[in-house]
């Protein structure tokens, strides 16, 4: 009887959560398999919603529970997670992500006398985020010296002193013991407390707070050189100014454990899957609604996942005062842009444009979304303007001269992009991008063929499984006259890239050069199949094919004042 009154209750709760009466549920069965499908591809707001409609009709089935758990984890909706994660629990089942969800609701609550109480073996999330959580739910409850004892026997184990004399810093900050956090941070031998970006942010905030300014200017140099961004720039003013800089890297025990979520969330980056290091970044960040760092990084990871509106959200939460509002505007253009919403992306950049006019990648990444719309003359503005911000020196520049030699070459400013590509290429000088598009240009001028051959081949040599690249070669080599030699590069080419129409293109008419005409015509057919109609801009010209279907390379050649092949006898 106990039992049935928990799982009606849960699916009272589970019904309003998502506003659907489980009257109108769908089968258990059907839920779950759609739940299934949309959580596989990481669509998390449908993926709750079918979990829930199941459970209503299986409240005490596992994998519903743990379905519909991790999707409202996922979403950083940790109230609407916490009554299946009760549920879980209470049904004697493990689940990390229930007990995330848990200890989540425990902390936003300041029951740190509940998370000290809960069994690591059974009731955990792991043995490095137990520790640290229970040393700054000790500080909570207003045990300091039990907690520092806690960080430092964490900080005795292997591998973990990084961690825990990081987190031990931050909490002597937090009690006002500046003169010991420092010792922690400016320690060689601590693990390398102030190594990450935040850690060294921390670092200058605490020697500022012991009057040391000069000190905390030095140490941000160090750390960072003149790799600066808005949010350095206004910590560095803030401390040449003489202003004491407010600790502000964390200020509570909750803070301290948001701190625990976003330095696990940031030490599984790039190593575990994007999936499952969001629910570290989730619940960093209901747990601290201003740590905006968590929240830049649930944005990326967001639009890792393909989630673009919800990766948008997240970079519209970051309040357009905050020195770092400059980062997520430029990855919310980054995801309208992926959203094929490019007019958008424009419009945010145009608007950064004006705000942060100083800042170099702002104008290079408007350029490069113009570049995208085949706004050439505008993008070559966007990147005369990155180019008079980067300094002289800096090997940054590559980049910037290489797309503008692109718009440049759309534009058919032909010096003015060959300047623009050897610049590049001085900067930079083995780089294949650059070598291959310089070099195919030439071709495609028929000018500087040897030039052209020598700088495709070191570009093959880098990427010898870039489809564009090694097509690069057979095309320049069938220019040169060297037909032979130039089939098994095409062919090469086309079966790194069996659908480009370019590529096929060109296999075919290497083909006709060798005396090969049926698959000359093979070729062409299957170019002919793959271009895109809408794509006005496209280097395969559907008509053009055509008419060497109809009467072979040769003719169209001949219509078009150009040079004849010899075609090479079947021996």
């Amino acid at each position: 009887m106990i039992r049935f009154l928990m799982s009606t209750a849960l699916t009272a709760t589970l019904s309003l959560s998502v506003g659907v009466p489980a009257a109108f549920a769908q089968s258990a069965s059907g839920s779950y398999l759609a739940g299934r499908q949309a959580a596989s591809q990481n669509d998390f707001e449908p993926a709750a919603q079918y979990f829930v409609k199941a459970l209503a009709r299986d409240s005490g089935n596992p994998e519903l529970m743990e379905g519909a758990a991790l999707s409202f984890l996922s979403l950083g909706q940790i109230e609407r997670g916490v009554p299946i994660a009760k549920a879980i629990e209470e049904a004697g089942l493990r689940s990390q992500t229930g007990s995330i969800l848990l200890l989540a609701d425990m902390v936003m609550r300041g029951d740190y006398e509940g998370v000290l109480a809960r069994d690591g073996e059974d009731e955990g999330v792991g043995p490095l985020i137990d520790s640290l959580i229970a040393a700054w739910a000790m500080l909570g409850r207003g045990d300091a010296k039990d907690a520092f004892a806690a960080f430092e026997e964490l900080a005795a184990e292997p591998g973990m002193q990084g961690f825990a004399h990081y987190h031990k810093a931050m909490a002597y900050a937090v009690v006002g013991d500046f003169d010991s956090a420092d010792k922690l941070f400016s320690d060689e031998d601590s693990g390398a407390a102030s190594s990450t970006r935040r850690g060294a942010m921390a670092k200058a905030e605490v020697l500022s707070q012991l009057d040391r300014n000069d000190e905390a200017i030095e140490s941000l140099r160090l750390a960072f050189g003149n790799a600066t961004d808005p949010e350095l720039s206004a910590l560095l003013e803030a401390l040449e100014a003489g202003e004491t800089l407010p600790f502000t890297h964390a200020k509570s025990a909750s803070d301290g454990i948001a701190e625990v979520f976003y330095s696990l969330a940031g030490a599984l980056r790039g190593d575990a899957s994007p999936e499952y290091t969001l629910l570290y970044g989730r619940a960093a960040f209901a747990l601290r609604p201003d740590h905006i760092d968590a929240l830049l990084l649930n944005a990326e990871l967001l639009e890792e996942l393909g989630q673009y509106d919800l990766a948008i959200e997240a970079y519209k939460k970051v309040p357009a005062d905050h020195s770092a509002s400059h980062a997520a505007e430029l990855g919310r253009a980054a995801v309208l842009r992926l959203s094929d919403k490019a007019d958008a992306a424009i419009e945010v950049l145009d608007q950064l444009a004006k705000r942060f006019p100083e800042i170099p990648v702002v104008h290079s990444t408007l350029g490069d979304v113009l570049r995208d719309q085949n706004s050439y003359a505008d993008a070559v503005v966007s990147y005369d303007r990155a180019l008079e911000l980067v300094p002289a020196e800096s090997r940054r520049r590559w980049f910037i001269h290489y797309a503008r030699a692109i718009a440049h070459e759309r534009l058919d400013n032909w010096e003015l992009a060959e300047a623009d590509f050897r610049a590049a290429l001085e900067l930079n000088p083995d780089q294949p991008q650059v070598l291959n598009y310089l070099g195919y240009s030439m071709v495609e001028k028929q000018i500087n063929l040897d030039e052209a051959l020598e700088m495709i081949e070191r570009a093959v040599a880098a990427r010898p499984d870039s489809g564009f690249i090694v097509d690069s070669l057979g095309w320049v080599l069938f220019r040169l006259g060297r037909y032979s030699e130039a089939v098994e590069h095409m062919e090469t080419a086309v079966a790194l890239m069996p659908v480009d129409p370019v590529v096929n293109d060109h296999l075919g008419d290497v083909y006709w050069s060798v005396g090969r005409t049926r698959e000359a015509e093979f070729q062409w057919s299957r170019a002919l199949s793959f271009v895109d109609p809408t794509d006005a801009d496209g280097e395969a010209d559907p008509d053009r094919i055509r008419r060497k279907l109809e009467s072979g390379l040769d003719a169209v050649l001949e219509e078009e004042g150009a040079e004849p092949l010899k075609v090479a006898n079947d021996n």
